[in-house]
């Protein structure tokens, strides 16, 4: 897969569209991925993610999910690739299971620790201790190779933005194509970020990530996890629902929609959009703002 398309508007003069699924636990969930995928063909994203799980913990379900949407879809698949609980040579092995199955991109990540983002970081013997040194290995291995960015910082960082920034221009100068960001729901922060990025010489894409809001308890959790604050106007826009799924629902697409229309005003060159494995919400908020 050719990322470079990244680098300007596509034809259509929209920013891309991608999405992002975790591995299933079950034959249900499964299932229900294939259908959301399904669905979600039909309005041709550029490129669908697969996640790993805490710690690690989905590695095997992850490689062999990403293998069968590469098989059976044509859709370009970007694969998570962590340094959590692996050895160089064990890492140097799936990067080998990823290529013989046709994918061309990971998505480089150091990982959370079994504890979560803000437990103690303990390097597994012989393995890698920062993402910068796995995207090394990938692109020596061939590999486009993508990098997480966090608009609102990274939970293990302390509120180190600026080191922050540096960690990421470090990972671009080890030959990363393009950045995927957490979800956020400030726009003035994405830009900070890109502004921060382009003061250093960095022009790689910022793909800006977005999470269609369909659970508060989810919600709270994820932000939780990972470090990102919840505005209080957000808060305040979907506490009202708790206990009205289908109203929940309709503001989170609302909140989403007013979101993902900001950033393409202020030029991102991408939207990705954490599906939670769940398709309707996320091809009405693309739908709703003229993205396919």
């Amino acid at each position: 897969m050719d990322f470079s398309l990244l680098q300007a508007s596509r034809a259509t003069s929209k920013p891309t569209f991608s999405v992002e699924f975790f591995p299933p636990k079950d034959e249900a969930g499964e299932q229900r991925l294939w259908d959301s995928l399904s669905l979600l063909a039909e309005n041709d994203p550029d490129f669908v993610s697969v996640t790993y799980g805490a710690g690690g913990s989905t590695r095997d379900r992850t490689i062999r999910i990403t293998a069968e949407i590469t098989a059976r879809t044509s859709i370009p698949t970007v694969a998570h690739l962590t340094c959590v609980g692996a050895t160089r040579s064990e890492v140097d092995a799936i990067l080998t299971r990823y290529k013989e199955s046709g994918i061309a991109t990971i998505l480089a990540l150091r990982g959370d620790p079994p504890g979560g983002p803000s437990a103690e970081w303990i390097q597994t013997p012989n393995g890698f201790n920062h993402a910068d040194q796995l995207v090394e290995l990938a692109v020596e291995r061939g590999f486009t190779v993508g990098v997480a960015a966090f608009p609102d910082g990274h939970p293990a960082s302390g509120g180190e933005t600026a080191r922050d920034v540096d960690v990421l221009v470090r990972k671009f100068e080890l030959g990363a194509s393009f950045a995927t960001t957490q979800f956020f729901f400030d726009v003035s922060k994405y830009q900070e970020l890109r502004d921060r990025l382009s003061a250093k010489g960095v022009d790689r894409p910022l793909i800006a990530g977005i999470l269609p809001i369909t659970n508060f308890k989810q919600l709270i959790r994820m932000a939780e996890l990972g470090g990102t604050p919840l505005p209080k106007v957000v808060i305040d826009r979907i506490s009202r629902f708790q206990d009205d799924p289908d109203s929940l629902r309709k503001e989170g697409i609302e909140i989403a929609s007013e979101l993902a229309s900001d950033l393409i005003g202020v030029g991102a060159p991408g939207l990705h959009f954490y599906t939670m494995n769940s398709a309707h919400s996320t091809m009405e908020i693309t739908a709703r703002i003229g993205l396919r």
